[in-house]
């Protein structure tokens, strides 16, 4: 086993190297992660199981909605408003309505009782289950929330304010025990990232000194079989980041087996939230929950499921949270991705509406960026092989449900 002074000894050996040989050039696109600032949680035991208890009521939610002025639709939009940037927005309404029919005629065709969908309290999964909701009715959507020791309290907040603000009851389980079984919290660095989020901001930003790029994108080499290069790249990988990707996949793929086990006992239909651009940069487990038959979102970005948000007026709480994997401290989907949902959308749409890389620069997207994530589409390829149900809806450049469109 490799002690911590032994690894930090390597680890400040390999920075002063990468430093000599680029210069200075840290490649600071990443920023840390901030807290929510929501009130913490106290903790209740339901059914011999500990449990998150929402400190976030309605009331609090309502009292939010006037301090930020609600009626400001700039407050609660990631939307582009400026000339130089481009319209992602949809027609909210009409995709909503065309999402809901989608959600019925699915159920209908597989002939069971409702729908079952894990609720983890993010932006995708409250969408998911609002629309859920509007299609079939409160009785016949159930929500699990599958939570375990390094979930964040904040999140957990917002899955059981989802099931007050939607009437649904939120059944819990704590899977802590078979990640704990599966050795996932056994790893010195995982055992590291406990201790602050400022570890994640210093290992993934070192991370990319040393190696030239992001550890996520190092995981997609990885899955697609290849082996790292040079030996400093994959000694670090597999004493770091190796450890947050394991667990990333056991959590996904035990809470995946969970829901579908609950979907035969009860005759219920499983449907997954994820959104296309988590879907076309990789940021997702193969087989796992966000790689399901059936997810109505996918041909949705991510700002235009924020979007639906608005629309289906959620409460902001779940609005305005920083989309996370929940599984490390620090690490949010764009800390992760290594760019914020806003410039990848732009990215993505840009490359489907057959625009150069010139034409996206103009929107303000540096050309590293643009081909780093064109480099995270080829890399992830071979995650999207799994069979998919043709989402309902699309959001991309040229498709009817854009606002403006003929």
């Amino acid at each position: 086993m490799i002690k911590t002074d032994t690894l930090s000894a390597l680890l400040g050996m390999l920075l002063e190297e990468r430093w000599r040989q680029r210069s200075g050039d840290w490649m600071g696109q990443d920023t840390l992660a901030t807290e929510n600032r929501y009130r913490p949680l106290t903790l209740v035991n339901v059914t011999n199981v500990i449990v998150p208890q929402v400190c976030w009521t309605m009331a609090d939610e309502g009292q939010y909605r006037k301090d930020i002025n609600q009626d400001d639709e700039s407050q609660l939009s990631e939307f582009a408003k400026g000339s130089n940037m481009p319209d992602l927005r949809i027609d909210a309404q009409k995709a909503i309505d065309a999402i809901c029919r989608d959600i019925a005629r699915h159920i209908e065709l597989e002939g069971t009782e409702g729908a079952v969908l894990g609720l983890s309290g993010g932006l995708d999964s409250s969408v998911l289950a609002a629309l859920a909701v509007k299609a079939l009715g409160s009785d016949r959507v159930t929500l699990i929330y599958l939570f375990d020791q390094d979930s964040d309290r904040s999140i957990a907040a917002n899955a059981q304010l989802m099931s007050e603000h939607l009437d649904v009851p939120l059944e819990v389980k704590d899977i802590s025990g078979e990640m704990r079984k599966r050795g996932v919290y056994k790893p010195l660095f995982i055992r590291l990232l406990r201790l602050s989020t400022v570890v994640a901001w210093i290992s993934a930003n070192s991370y990319r000194l040393i190696c030239g790029e992001t550890p996520f994108k190092s995981t997609l080499r990885v899955g697609r079989g290849e082996v790292l290069q040079p030996w400093y790249k994959r000694l670090l990988f597999g004493l770091t980041m190796r450890h947050v990707d394991a667990g990333f996949t056991h959590r996904h793929k035990f809470r995946r087996t969970i829901l579908e086990r609950v979907a035969r006992q009860r005759n219920l239909s499983l449907i997954g939230a994820a959104n296309m651009s988590e879907c076309e940069v990789g940021w997702f487990v193969k087989d796992g929950i966000d790689d399901l038959p059936y997810q109505p979102m996918t041909g949705l970005y991510k700002t235009q499921v924020r979007q639906l948000a608005d629309e289906l007026l959620l409460p902001v709480a779940v609005r305005v949270q920083l989309p996370s994997p929940d599984m490390a401290k620090g690490v949010t989907d764009e800390f992760g991705i290594g760019h914020d949902y806003k410039d990848v959308d732009i990215v993505i749409d840009g490359f489907a509406g057959g625009l150069t890389d010139g034409q996206i620069a103009a929107f303000g997207i540096p050309h590293r960026e643009i081909d780093d994530i064109r480099d995270l589409i080829e890399l992830s390829d071979w995650k999207r092989q799994s069979p998919h149900d043709e989402p309902p809806v699309s959001g991309k450049s040229g498709s009817a449900w854009r606002v403006g469109a003929a």
